[in-house]
């Protein structure tokens, strides 16, 4: 008998146990199936939304290729509109820029420049695009703006380049005194035997016989 009446105790354990906790056991079995189809949808959204902006990227090539400027910025736009979360929209922003320094359309090629500073996910692509558009300042003497960006860098392993443009920004103005230190601080900066050495100790010796303007 008394083994009747564990049993009974037991299943109204589990009955009520049941009602206490029967919900958050569903809720939960739910929740596991939804995060589970929920993964796979999302890593097969990543992988197709990927493949697609593998292909808008070849078109972008290819019509560079076939000198078709307007058809590659159609397809380059797509991607900086629908896939800028993806590496492709970040290439092609790169090439149009370089195509659009081609045709002299510094207008255009400022715009894909600033692009990939404001969206690329790596520093080297985003300090790229800065070393770049700081150069094409420097070239149309807009100096001052050229050393503000060229000072926003923050990155170590172009330091020693951004510290030579800002003498190359210094030496346009006629600021000998600062070029040849932006220079010189460069120039310690470099790893012995690399090829910039040579470039840099050539500015350096330009700017020993110089006067400041």
């Amino acid at each position: 008998m008394d083994i009747y009446a564990s049993d009974e105790e037991k299943g109204e354990e589990i009955k009520q146990w049941w009602r206490d906790n029967g919900t958050s056991v569903i809720v939960g079995c739910i929740l596991g199936v939804a995060v589970l189809f929920g993964g796979r949808y999302w890593m097969t959204y990543q992988q197709t939304n990927a493949e697609n902006a593998s292909n808008i990227y070849q078109k972008v090539i290819s019509n560079l290729v076939n000198d078709d400027f307007s058809e590659a910025e159609n397809s380059a736009q797509q991607l900086l509109s629908e896939f800028a979360n993806t590496p492709y929209a970040v290439f092609a922003a790169f090439e149009m820029a370089q195509q659009s320094m081609r045709n002299d359309d510094l207008a255009t090629t400022k715009t894909y420049l600033e692009w990939v500073m404001t969206n690329a996910k790596l520093a080297g692509q985003t300090e790229i695009a800065r070393l770049r558009l700081t150069q094409l300042l420097l070239n149309e003497a807009q100096y001052q703006q050229a050393l503000e960006f060229a000072e926003q860098s923050e990155t170590a392993a172009f330091d020693s380049l951004f510290t030579e443009l800002r003498g190359d920004i210094y030496a346009a103005q006629g600021q000998v005194a600062q070029a040849r230190a932006a220079y010189q601080s460069a120039l310690l900066k470099l790893s012995p035997g690399e090829p910039r050495q040579v470039l840099l100790q050539l500015k350096l010796d330009d700017m020993a016989g110089s006067q400041d303007g």
